[in-house]
């Protein structure tokens, strides 16, 4: 192959075959990998390159990559066979197959399995520098075809820092052969054997001997695919005709009306797509139980019945039909509404958040927080309910008053006073899935035209009063941080994403104290969807439109469901 051809490095890690290839003069080289700290990595090595090689983040069972383009694809150093069921091994085959062209190459280098099964390991050690060393410990499962390895990683000062485990399948040339000519490989070709040598006589773990294999894919003309069933889509939205206690005076207003006819102005311009409606929450159950949608675009935060505690209710009621739908689950919903749960989750991960007492509506007295400002709300919540002007508290008299306001007008509902966050306020979006999670450019809250006298909050006003000072002089522009802090926040975001089960799209909000830290505020599955709420402004901040926001979130979902079956 000629230095014009395209390459992808899958599974490439600190991209050092990508970086070797563009370093010899390979003009399109590009490298995918699941990994975000390896990513980043291979961002700093490349850039002493004079011609750089692209990277992003993804998942080898979902190249995010057009069918048909690359000329070669390979897969080093043992990248294949981590997965724990073969059909994900066959889906990434089947991915390769997709994304090369006629005549493409695909090569794998990967542990001789037959060898690994007689001549590992079971136990060793090494020191990798003079601070770290590794202790590794092997065994093979029960029908030898996987080999598991327990890694424990220790500082010489400061002890274990990562206890793990990992497992990979072990494939011989007949088996891999077989593999790949069932995918539709031909010309499946064995390169011989590389047995290495460790220059300080440690542990090869491994790399100590490996296959080196190519195949070509020789793709027929296929004939064109039949409308996919998961693109003709009901859109499941909140009820006009009920009242809805979190809105201006308790009901749908000419506002959220044009927010609906905007919204399907946009949906009918997917071409991809059509579209049907359903907010009519009297027939929700008989509509979907009789005439089971092929596929739901689950816009109905308003919660069942617009009851916002029942947001959750709706992709129960899709999970008992077996309907397929976009955004969270039920249990994820349910989580995330509990602020003080999500508080303490994120503790746990060591994800910063601010200092807070919890206030149950049996307690007699209220712990006073340990400093003012403090912030007032209530723990379940949505869109800003409960947060008014006043919930901003610099002393116990302003508390207890505002605690009063609370109690009378959410009877029963446990409160929260918080450590109030003075600095700047952050949100991160996620759209996609684990593995696949592609981040739109962070969104700063820009207080700065708000009266002085007024405290600097996304408060009940900012979004549901059109008169207020809070809606006309709050804006939003792109945030301008370091390309660190701003990584952090991201990779802060998308283990939440992933330890709370978010699903297609989420957002996230930050704000920093006043000594500069920054701390999570809220997490939000299923955020707000309307054309100019924050999700659609920083998508704007990429060239996105609104249609092009949506249609992520529904090939999001799409994919997933897709893979998931």
């Amino acid at each position: 192959m000629g230095k014009e051809n395209k390459f992808l490095d899958l599974c490439c890690g600190q991209e050092r075959h990508s970086l070797e290839l563009t370093s010899r003069g390979f003009k399109h080289v590009t490298g995918i990998d699941r990994s975000k700290y390896l990513i980043r990595l291979a961002r700093k090595r490349a850039k002493q390159c004079e011609i750089r090689p692209s990277f992003s983040e993804g998942d080898a069972r979902n190249i995010k990559l057009k069918s048909d383009t690359m000329d070669c694809i390979y897969l080093m150093g043992n990248s294949f066979g981590y997965f724990e069921r073969e059909e994900d091994d066959l889906a990434v085959l089947g991915e390769i197959k997709r994304v090369l062209k006629t005549e493409g190459k695909i090569f794998l280098d990967l542990v001789d399995g037959k060898w690994m099964q007689n001549h590992f390991e079971p136990r060793s050690w090494e020191w990798l520098d003079q601070n770290y060393f590794v202790c590794r410990e092997r065994s093979l499962t029960s029908d030898k075809q996987r080999i598991i390895s327990r890694e424990i990683i220790t500082h010489a000062e400061l002890g274990v820092i990562a206890d793990q485990f990992y497992a990979e399948r072990l494939y011989d040339f007949e088996h891999i052969k077989k593999t790949l000519e069932h995918v539709g490989f031909q010309n499946v070709q064995y390169h011989g054997n590389i047995s290495a040598e460790s220059s300080r006589g440690q542990d090869l773990d491994m790399m100590a001997n490996r296959l080196h294999i190519s195949a070509h894919v020789i793709k027929q003309n296929i004939p064109k695919k039949a409308p996919d069933a998961l693109q003709k889509i009901t859109v499941l939205l909140g009820d006009p005709q009920l009242s809805d206690s979190v809105k201006r005076d308790g009901k749908f207003n000419e506002e959220d009306l044009a927010t609906i006819e905007s919204l399907k102005e946009h949906l009918e311009q997917l071409e991809s797509f059509s579209f049907e409606y359903l907010s009519s929450h009297k027939h929700f159950i008989s509509e979907l139980s009789k005439n089971p949608p092929s596929f739901v675009l689950n816009l109905c935060d308003e919660g069942y019945q617009n009851k916002a505690t029942s947001e959750l209710h709706i992709p129960a009621l899709l999970e008992m039909l077996d309907i397929p739908y976009t955004g969270a689950g039920p249990a994820c919903l349910g989580l995330c509404y509990n602020k003080a749960l999500i508080r303490h989750i994120a503790n746990g991960l060591e994800i910063p958040v601010p200092q807070e007492t919890y206030f149950d509506p049996n307690d007699q007295a209220a712990n006073l927080p340990s400093i003012f400002p403090a912030l007032l709300k209530p723990n379940l919540g949505d869109s800003s309910l409960g947060i008014t002007k006043d919930a901003v508290v610099h002393n116990a008299i302003e508390l207890m008053s505002y605690l009063d306001y609370l109690r009378q007008t959410f009877p029963g509902v446990p409160l929260l006073i918080q450590e109030f966050l003075e600095g700047t306020e952050y949100s991160v979006a996620l759209i996609g899935n684990p593995g696949k999670l592609e981040a739109l450019p962070l969104l700063e809250v820009d207080y700065s035209k708000l009266p002085a006298n007024l405290p600097k909050i996304l408060s009940y006003e900012s979004k549901w009063l059109p008169d207020s000072p809070y809606w006309t002089n709050i804006s939003h522009h792109q945030a301008k941080l370091d390309e660190e802090t701003e990584r952090r926040l991201i990779d802060a975001s998308a283990l939440l994403f992933e330890r709370l089960e978010c699903r297609d799209y989420a957002r996230f909000d930050f704000r920093a104290d006043k000594n500069g830290v920054i701390k999570l505020l809220e997490v939000n599955p299923n955020p707000g969807w309307c054309w100019d709420g924050k999700l659609n402004i920083m998508a704007g901040f990429k060239g996105l439109k609104y249609n092009d926001l949506l249609n992520m979130i529904l090939n999001a979902a799409r994919e997933r469901i897709k893979t998931k079956s």
